[in-house]
C-alpha cells in the first residue's frame, strides 16, 4: 500500500501563512507548485498530481486547525482513499526545528488538528510526516504555546525547518511508491554536514 493522499495542516489566511502552525501547508505548496484549486466538497484547496509516476491528491484543508478532519475525511471518502493511503504533514512542538520524522498511528499528542482527523476518520492509523518547530521552553521562550505556534520563526529557526522540508521533500516519492522503510531510513539519518 502506498500514499494517495498528501494533506498538509496549516490555518488558513494571509496572516497565518508564515506561522509555525503552517508547517504542512509549506511543504504541499512545493509539491503543488501553484497547482492548488479551491474545492469546496473538500472544504479545502486541492489538485491531483504525479508523483513517482502515480497519482496523489494533495491537499490543505481551509477549515483552520482544529477542522481539519473534515477536509481530510471528505476527500479520503470520495475517492475511497483508505487511512494507511494518507500523509498527514504538521507542525510537531516536541521536535527542534531542523528535524522532521514519519511515523503510522500513535496519539496526537495534543495537536487538535491531528486529534479532529482521528475523529473524522474513525482511525489513527495513517501516516504522519512531522515537521519540528521546537517548543517554547526548549527554545528559551516565555510565549505560551498557542501564541508560539501562531507566530513566525525568528530567522535561524526558519532555516532550520527549511532544511527539513527539503529533507521531507525528497522522501515524498518514496511514501507514494509504498517504500515506507527506506523513506524512513533515510529522513531519520542524520545527514553528512
Amino acid at each position: 500500500m502506498s500514499v494517495r493522499l498528501i494533506a498538509g495542516l496549516g490555518n488558513p489566511g494571509a496572516e497565518y501563512e508564515q506561522t509555525r502552525h503552517n508547517a504542512g501547508f509549506w511543504l504541499v505548496d512545493e509539491l503543488a507548485r501553484g497547482q492548488l484549486r479551491r474545492e469546496t466538497r473538500f472544504s479545502g484547496l486541492a489538485c491531483k498530481c504525479k508523483i513517482a509516476g502515480e497519482d496523489i491528491w494533495l491537499l490543505e484543508p481551509q477549515t483552520y486547525m482544529n477542522r481539519s478532519g473534515l477536509s481530510v475525511a471528505a476527500l479520503a471518502r470520495f475517492f475511497k482513499i483508505e487511512p494507511e493511503q494518507i500523509l498527514v504533514v504538521h507542525d510537531e512542538l516536541d521536535l527542534e526545528p531542523g528535524i522532521a520524522k514519519l511515523k503510522k498511528g500513535g496519539s496526537p499528542g495534543g495537536h487538535n488538528g491531528l486529534k479532529d482527523i482521528d475523529s473524522a476518520l474513525g482511525s489513527r492509523d495513517y501516516w504522519r510526516l512531522r515537521i519540528g518547530i521546537g517548543h517554547p521552553r526548549a527554545l528559551g521562550l516565555q510565549q505560551a504555546v498557542v501564541d508560539f505556534v501562531l507566530h513566525r520563526p525568528r530567522a535561524e529557526e526558519q532555516t532550520l525547518i527549511d532544511r527539513a522540508l527539503e529533507r521531507s521533500l525528497n522522501i515524498i516519492p518514496l511514501l507514494c511508491e509504498g517504500r515506507f522503510e527506506q523513506a524512513m531510513k533515510e529522513l531519520h539519518t542524520d545527514p553528512k554536514p
